[in-house]
This record gives structure tokens, C-alpha cells and sequence, in this order.
């Protein structure tokens, strides 16, 4: 069997996409990571609001939180435990990006091991719910401490860990070292989830057996191609999984649209959509040109009308191939 779950990827996975992802097999997701002083300081802030929206179809939902002191990060732990709105909690330990990591948030924990176990072991006093933690294999290749740091995690009450295949130096280039993580997996009795370079099912069920985890976490495999997730679950079925169609690709960008503009300004919808659709029109004949025109599109109907071009296009190729 086995099991996927959506990573968190800031300005990607807000609960719209997540909501397609579990409507295609999702078993479970996180928020998009919220600051813990963010949230402490302004909970009302409309960015924040939006990053711990739970949509009705999501089945299973984590709040990601991030922050470099222990007590801020289990005293917001605690009070977003209180909306009743979250099925658990996650550290952020593996962010990589300059804003964050430097300042000793996010990956720039794993350099301060007993910072980051401090704030394990506040938080999992700090609630009831789950505490879960997603870390990197370490700051750089010299500073291999994921092992180390997930079996801290373990003493501290931490009920699973998710282990990004790449060090924070490395940010997403090269391949994940799923040897490493299997290497963590080995070393903690507690649930260890895989993460990095999971790219079709096959590939997320080579994984698992390999490498003794309890599952897959899929990030950029993820992004426009929340069919992965279906295709995992034909996978568990013993089907062969199916293509995606033409049909079903373009439908699923009308979807995706459709429920962003029900819930951002039109100026907003219609920006953050474009980077939806080029990772959906990935592989096309014609997808730069359409791209390109739609990156210049103002309004929905203008990208639609696009896309409906390049639709009937790839369609009239179909028929005479």
C-alpha cells in the first residue's frame, strides 16, 4: 500500500489546490507555513487568514507553523489548536529559502539542534493534538544531522517525521538522497514520510518499498498534475493507472479557475493562475506560445479564450495523428 500525502509549497498549495489534490486520492496535506510570531502579533491579518483556510473537502489538514523561539511557536501552536480546525501540527524545520532559513527559522534549525528540540518538546506540551515535524537531511553535506535531530524528535513526543531528501545548500538541485532517508527511517521507531523527486506513482511505490517508509509526501510532483494522487490510488487498486486526457487536463484548468475567482479579486485570481496554468499545459505542443500570451492576459476570459485556442488545436492534432 501505498501512502501520499500533498507537501506544503508556499504561494502553490493554498486550500483551492489542495481540495483538487484530494479530490484525485489525497490522504492528507498541509497548510501553507504560518508564522508563529505572524500570527501572534496580527491573527486577523488577512494574509495569515488565508494561509489557515480548511476547505470542506479536505479530509485530513496539518497546520504548518514556523518561527525560531520555542515558546512563541507552542504558544500560537496552542491557540490555533482552539479554533478546532486542524487534525494536527507541523514544525517547520526544512524550509530552505534566504528569508528564512538564515535568520534560524525553518532549515536554519537543524543548525541549532537544541533550539529546534526545545521547541518540539514545548509544543507537544503546548497541545493535544498530533505534533508532527518536517526537516531536511541537514544544512549542507557536512552537517548530515537528520538522523540525529528525528530521534530527538522521537524522545520529545513527536509522533512522525517527514524528511526532505536534500540539504538546505542544495535547496531543490540535484536528487534527493532517498538512501539518507532511509537511513532515518531506520534509526526512529516513530512513522518516517519520504520527500523529494516523486514524480509518478510508480516511482512513489518504489520508494516505500525500499526505503522502509510509512509513505510519500509530494510537492513539485504535485503541481499541475494533482492526478499523481489518482494515479497512486489505481496504483493500491492493482489498476493500471490511466492517462491523463486532454479532456481532463483542460477541465481541470477551468476548475482550478473557477474556484479562484470564487474566492480572490478577479487582478489576483487571474496573476496567480498563470503559474497553475503553465505547470497544467506542461508538455503540450504550442504551451510557451499560450503561456507566454496568457502571462499578458487581464482579464479570465482572455486566458480562457486562449486556452480554449490551444485546446482545439491540440485536440485537431490528436484526431489526425
Amino acid at each position: 500500500m501505498i501512502h501520499a500525502r500533498l507537501a506544503p509549497l508556499c504561494g502553490v498549495t493554498d486550500y483551492v489546490f489542495r481540495e483538487l489534490c484530494f479530490a484525485q486520492g489525497c490522504e492528507a496535506a498541509c497548510t501553507e507555513m504560518v508564522s508563529a510570531m505572524g500570527y501572534l502579533c496580527a491573527p486577523q491579518q488577512r494574509a495569515t487568514q488565508e494561509l489557515m483556510i480548511r476547505g470542506k473537502e479536505e479530509r485530513r489538514l496539518t497546520l504548518q507553523l514556523f518561527g525560531r523561539d520555542p515558546d512563541t511557536v507552542a504558544e500560537a501552536a496552542a491557540r490555533m489548536e482552539t479554533l478546532g480546525r486542524y487534525d494536527g501540527i507541523d514544525l517547520n524545520m526544512g524550509c530552505p529559502a534566504r528569508k528564512i532559513a538564515p535568520s534560524g527559522e525553518g532549515c536554519g534549525l537543524m543548525r541549532t539542534p537544541d533550539v529546534a528540540e526545545a521547541m518540539m518538546r514545548k509544543t507537544v506540551r503546548a497541545v493535544s493534538l498530533p505534533v508532527s515535524v518536517k526537516m531536511r537531511l541537514g544544512w549542507d553535506r557536512d552537517h548530515l544531522n537528520a538522523v540525529e535531530l528525528a530521534r530527538r524528535a522521537q524522545d520529545a513526543g513527536i509522533q512522525e517525521v517527514t524528511v526532505h531528501g536534500r540539504t538546505r545548500e542544495q535547496q531543490y538541485s540535484g536528487e534527493a538522497d532517498w538512501e539518507a532517508i532511509a537511513r532515518v527511517a531506520e534509526s526512529v521507531s516513530i512513522p518516517v514520510w519520504g520527500n523529494g523527486d516523486i514524480w509518478n506513482g510508480c516511482l512513489a511505490r518504489a520508494r516505500v518499498e525500499s526505503c522502509g517508509v510509512a509513505g510519500v509526501v509530494i510537492g513539485r510532483g504535485a503541481m499541475g498534475n494533482p492526478w499523481i494522487f489518482r494515479e497512486i490510488t489505481q496504483l493500491n487498486q492493482g489498476l493500471k493507472p490511466a492517462q491523463v486526457t486532454l479532456a481532463e487536463r483542460f477541465q481541470m484548468i477551468e476548475t482550478h479557475y473557477t474556484r479562484m475567482l470564487s474566492w480572490k479579486p478577479e487582478p489576483i485570481a487571474v496573476r496567480e493562475m498563470r503559474k497553475h496554468i503553465g505547470w497544467y499545459l506542461h508538455g503540450l505542443r504550442g504551451a510557451a506560445r499560450a503561456r507566454a500570451e496568457i502571462n499578458h492576459a487581464r482579464t479570465p476570459e482572455e486566458a480562457l479564450r486562449i486556452l480554449k485556442q490551444l485546446r482545439e488545436e491540440a485536440e485537431q492534432q490528436d484526431h489526425v495523428s
